[in-house]
């Protein structure tokens, strides 16, 4: 398995991802040519000074399908577009232009989805993106990454913009905590281990499914149960190994994500672990099968839909319990 790393030169501090790869785009385009912004009225790139790199930012407008197809034919010419839109517009309303422009001719074409999971919550069931990790990742030649925090956006952001190939990066909307410090550098493909325990794994991805792991792990500590918690921000490649020996160490595994329990991370993880044959249950965190009908701010409908530390808890204690 290829990993990729990237050391961060902007500072950071509890920022919205979208923000962040606002600012390192305009400094990657500045230094290199071939970057290519294409926008669809996002607001994003509002009164962004873009310097000698103006010419190419474009606004194609809300038109997603032929965003993807402007994106393909530019990096079939010796450009590297940055496609920028919404997660659930690139991963369903786009989506053929997707697989069939980029994906199938293996184009390196960067679609940075902001407003994933339920983080556009106050515009209702049609904004929610709770599909996008598993259509992407059913796409060959994809990587789709999840960074957790700002600085993490960063890293995942310059890497992945070596890459010879299509990624889906998944962003939010507003600002998210900084993971605690001390925790490995993130890199491209390896799950980045954030705490240590014996009992149980948990794996999650994005930001606030990451915090919620952590908290959960926190307490279970104090009732004497040792989690260990790992941030799977690269959905594919998958670092199987990594499930591997999580299957093999602990007793258990629960994931945490903002998206449908269906074919994201949770039914990637336990793939790995069907195909090893092993004893070891999987559990998953993640929104129920229907639409998370109505509108709120983006914590109110991640604790109304489950996505919280009591329901990990409740999950591991059953778990343990078999």
């Amino acid at each position: 398995m290829s990993v990729v790393t990237a050391e961060p030169t902007v500072a950071q501090e509890e920022r919205a991802a979208r923000e962040v790869y606002r600012d390192v785009l305009v400094e990657l385009a500045a230094a290199d040519e071939r970057y290519v912004c294409l926008d669809s009225d996002t607001g994003l790139f509002s009164g962004t000074a873009w310097g000698t790199a103006a010419p190419r930012y474009l606004n194609l407008g809300i038109a997603e399908q032929n965003l993807m197809g402007v994106a393909a034919g530019l990096a079939r010419s010796g450009r590297v577009p940055f496609v920028n839109t919404m997660a659930t517009f690139a991963a369903t309303r786009a989506l053929e232009a997707v697989k069939l422009d980029i994906a199938l001719n293996d184009l390196p074409v960067r679609i940075v989805a902001t407003h994933g999971g339920l983080s556009a919550g106050h515009l209702g069931s049609t904004h929610h993106a709770l599909e996008d990790l598993a259509v992407m990742r059913m796409l060959p030649n994809m990587t789709v990454l999840v960074p957790a925090d700002a600085a993490a956006t960063e890293h995942l952001l310059r890497a992945s913009a070596r890459l010879p190939g299509p990624v889906y990066l998944r962003l939010g909307r507003g600002a998210t905590p900084a993971l605690p410090p001390g925790a490995e550098p993130v890199r491209i493909g390896a799950a980045q281990p954030l705490r240590r325990g014996d009992d149980v794994t948990l794996i999650a991805t994005g930001p606030h499914p990451v915090r919620t792991a952590l908290d959960a792990a926190d307490e279970l500590a104090a009732a004497g149960i040792e989690a260990a918690v790992l941030n799977m921000h690269t959905i594919k490649p998958l670092d199987r190994q990594a499930i591997v020996t999580a299957a093999a160490r602990t007793r258990g595994i629960v994931t945490i994500e903002e998206h449908w329990a269906a074919g994201g991370l949770g039914s990637a993880v336990a793939e790995v672990v069907a195909e090893l044959g092993v004893a070891c249950p999987v559990r998953r965190v993640a929104v129920a099968d229907r639409f998370a009908a109505g509108t709120g701010g983006h914590r109110h409908l991640l604790e109304r839909n489950g996505i919280r530390a009591a329901t990990v808890i409740e999950h591991v204690r059953r778990l343990l319990l078999t």
